[in-house]
């Protein structure tokens, strides 16, 4: 009877397994103007990032304080879609609303 690859150690295939590499993430930050106003922050930070009132005003005063804030962390497709949408929606207001992407 024959043997097969599978009673034979030496012919088994090695098979080598690749490394899955995690995505990048980026860092999405909005940046404070003169102009955008608080509430309307405010409301993108909810719409846009999910955030609660609570969190999203937190995060709307330290824009307001330090000149920019962090509004979540993400893959970068999905940073980018966040930076496109946040620029959407302020053009659409008449606002200068700017956001920008940061690898982590």
């Amino acid at each position: 009877m024959a043997k097969t690859s599978f009673e034979n150690d030496s012919e088994l295939l090695e098979i080598t397994r690749q490394e899955i590499k995690k995505p990048s993430k980026y860092k999405v930050l909005m940046l404070n103007d003169d102009y955008t106003t608080m509430e309307f922050v405010v409301d993108i930070l909810k719409k846009v990032f999910g955030h609660s009132t609570l969190a999203a005003t937190s995060i709307m005063l330290n824009i307001h304080k330090h000149g920019r804030g962090l509004a979540g962390i993400y893959t970068k497709e999905i940073a980018e879609a966040k930076v496109s949408q946040v620029h959407s929606a302020a053009r659409s207001r008449g606002f200068p609303l700017k956001c920008e992407m940061e690898k982590e």
